[in-house]
């Protein structure tokens, strides 16, 4: 990697944010070597652990034009949303940045034909399954949405009717904010539904995939799923799951790594498959794009050195490591064949082809007013789950969100 002769002569401080918990430590481990081989100097900035309440902060710091942070890791909706504040890596880093990688990764950071930000990990929802109590009922890992609450209903009876009592079927992530979001485009796609906008600015709610999708997951809470299901994020569901509560999980792949921790009480019955299709004639496997990228404010006062440690950070060698370490999904396409990868995650080597064809969410469409779209949907959503609403009222209050939504909103520039 290339270092500018300014950086080697003089050094720099980048501020940066990268993660949290293990990730972090590891991201700074990572930062620091490219610190010492350049002459600069790195300072990791600690953020919240709500990924809504960093945002928040990204926010205000951005928009009064701050250089207190020169690198920042965006979440796979925020180049869109933050896309006036983010420096064009094009014109910052040489080369061809999307070589050997997953096009959809690049693409969901590219906005108006400039690149945003460098993918850090990709992610992809899975399906968790406890394989011992399949094993056990002799149930098949289930290919739809009716086989997996079938056997979850059976097996949470038979094993509660055995006194493990605290047994649930099925968890997920529940509360109103935007796991619930990645959940309901997950649910709608696998019946062969959208985003529930089109790239002109059509509204595509009232469609029978929406209802289907509602009216099955309201059916699944105080059923298979427990009534605390409504407050579960991706942490609250792994809790559950890992204490060996639940048949049944959607989550994404960092946790297969926990699992096989060897404090785990579930290490080595736990199995891993695509998420389950719908069950009308149109049903496929269908996940919601996710995952982590690194991109450099506008106002940084160091941007050529900032985009080389975004590069530096994403590059293949680290991306390699943090798919052994943490089972995090590279973006680069040919590390889903690498011996040492599939040794430490075995899983990931059948997840190229869902990555490629996950659901992304339509940030660089709506751009900032990305916020509104999910809170939309994870608000009416939340109000069937919890019986608050039905899902013909709530398929009419988010139409007329959406119709709302595409009033304010520029499509004709997002297309460009």
């Amino acid at each position: 990697m290339s270092t500018s002769p300014a950086a080697m002569a003089a050094g720099v401080t980048i501020h940066y944010t990268c993660g949290d918990g293990s990730n972090s430590a590891a991201c700074a481990q990572e930062a620091q070597k490219w610190a010492k081989q350049t002459g600069n100097r790195v300072n990791l900035v600690s953020m919240p652990a709500s990924s809504t309440e960093q945002l928040s902060l990204y926010q205000q710091l951005l928009s009064s034009h701050s250089s207190d942070i020169d690198v920042i890791m965006v979440d796979t909706t925020w180049s869109g949303i933050l896309n006036d504040h983010l420096a064009n890596l094009n014109t910052l880093l040489p080369g061809d940045l999307a070589k050997g990688q997953i096009a959809s990764s690049i693409a969901n950071n590219t906005v108006n034909g400039n690149l945003k930000a460098m993918p850090f990990y990709a992610d992809a929802s899975l399906l968790y399954y406890r394989k011992d109590l399949l094993e056990k009922y002799h149930r098949q890992v289930p290919v739809t949405w009716q086989q997996m609450t079938d056997s979850a209903r059976y097996i949470q009876e038979q094993e509660r009717a055995a006194g493990n009592r605290s047994l649930w079927g099925y968890v997920f992530q529940g509360k109103a904010y935007e796991g619930l979001t990645c959940n309901v485009l997950e649910w709608v796609a696998s019946d062969g539904g959208g985003v529930l906008l089109d790239q002109h600015g059509n509204v595509e709610v009232d469609t029978p995939a929406v209802r289907s999708a509602l009216k099955r997951a309201g059916g699944w809470i105080g059923t298979i799923a427990p009534k605390g299901v409504l407050s579960y994020e991706e942490e609250t569901s792994r809790g559950v799951f890992q204490s060996g509560n639940a048949v049944f999980m959607r989550n994404w792949p960092y946790v297969w790594a926990l699992s096989q921790s060897p404090n785990s009480v579930i290490k080595g019955k736990v199995g891993v498959a695509p998420l389950p299709a719908g069950d009308s004639d149109g049903g496929r496997h269908a996940s919601t794009l996710g995952g982590w990228s690194l991109a450099v404010s506008r106002y940084s006062q160091h941007p050529r050195e900032s985009a080389e440690l975004v590069a530096w950070l994403t590059r293949k060698e680290n991306q390699k490591q943090r798919a052994i370490e943490f089972s995090f999904l590279p973006t680069y396409t040919d590390l889903y064949s690498d011996p040492q990868v599939l040794e430490a995650s075995p899983f990931i080597g059948h997840l190229l082809e869902p990555i490629k064809q996950a659901v992304p969410r339509p940030a660089g469409l709506v751009k900032t007013l990305y916020p509104r779209y999910s809170n939309a949907i994870f608000d009416r959503s939340h109000r069937v789950l919890g019986g608050e609403a039905s899902v013909d009222q709530a398929v009419d209050m988010l139409n007329r969100d959406m119709q709302r939504l595409v009033r304010r909103a520029d499509f004709a520039d997002a297309q460009n």
